[in-house]
């Protein structure tokens, strides 16, 4: 008897799709081929609980495997439909079609469909033909990969590698199809696609907001008041851009078409500015503050009191 895919993974028939993909990535850390190599236990481990994934980490194959139409290998269970009666007589028990023999040429037609046209019974062997199941994977990207495109392998549970091509401006939880490359079809069926789904890391510095890309960069007191040049980092690298005069924290300096580049354009780098004063106030800074307030003095905070 063929193992229950939740046992593999560990979890109850009731779990969420959450706790599922949960428990399936806490083992695929902990068994994977690239983490254990030569350690054949872990490496047939990792092929179960990534079969088992997916199958009932699919919304659709779960529901088909919970109600039987699928087993644990993802193959359609036999459907059976019997269209006869039984009756009873002096010769023994013996079955009929409830409908007679008129049914018997649909029947005919019914295998003949199934098997392949020339199949058995008309002089030829069966041809049984069905397209290979699409197998499902999870690959996780640095975020300037992602963004800029790269291409990176991945092992497969059965050991074999597979070449992927990550295009610029993927995002997280974006799948990509790969053809072909999924299981292998039966008959004259062809194989099935990989379903890649991409995981990108989050960036320490940037941040996407659709195909924009967002950093805060702090400037120094000086820098704010009197403007300049800064550095400022970007994906494809480090630029320079001119920081008004009198700028304030929260203004945001747009670079254009320094975003994310897809088919559907290329989006702008959103630098948004952060004042910071320095870490020890000296006597030149604090004498220079007192001066300036006693002839210069104003309310930051008049446009709040006059909304609130």
């Amino acid at each position: 008897m063929a193992e229950d895919l939740y046992s593999v993974l560990g979890v109850a028939k009731t779990a969420s799709a959450a706790d599922i993909t949960k428990a399936y990535r806490k083992l695929a850390k902990k068994l994977h081929p690239d983490l254990n190599p030569g350690d054949k236990t872990a490496e047939e481990r990792f092929k179960k609980i990534a079969a088992a994934y997916g199958i009932i980490g699919d919304e659709d194959k779960r529901k088909r495997y919970d109600a039987g139409e699928i087993d644990a290998s993802g193959q359609e269970t036999p459907q059976q439909r019997y269209y006869r009666e039984y009756a009873g007589g002096e010769d023994g028990a013996r079955y009929r079609s409830a409908r007679g023999y008129e049914d018997i040429g649909e029947f005919s037609d019914l295998f003949g469909d199934l098997f392949g046209r020339g199949g058995a019974g008309r002089g030829g062997g069966a041809r049984f033909s069905m397209r290979g199941q699409d197998a499902q994977y999870r690959l996780e990207v640095e975020f300037l990969d992602a963004v800029n495109g790269t291409k990176t392998r991945i092992t497969l549970p059965d050991g074999e590698t597979l070449d992927v091509t990550i295009p610029p401006g993927v995002s997280d939880g974006q799948v990509l199809r790969l053809k072909g490359k999924g299981m292998k079809g039966m008959g004259e069926g062809g194989p099935g696609d990989a379903l890649v789904e991409i995981g990108v890391r989050p960036h320490p510095v940037f941040k996407r907001e659709g195909n924009d890309i967002v950093v805060e960069l702090p400037i120094t007191l000086d820098e704010a008041v009197l403007g300049g040049k800064v550095e400022v980092p970007t994906i494809s690298g480090r630029v320079s851009a001119t920081v008004p005069q009198g700028a304030n924290t929260g203004q945001i300096l747009r670079l254009k078409g320094r975003g994310i580049k897809t088919r559907s354009g290329t989006g702008d780098q959103l630098v948004k500015l952060s004042v910071m004063m320095p870490e020890k106030i000296d006597d030149d800074l604090k004498s220079f503050a007192e001066t300036w307030r006693q002839g210069h003095a104003y309310d930051p905070r008049r446009k709040l009191k006059e909304q609130a």
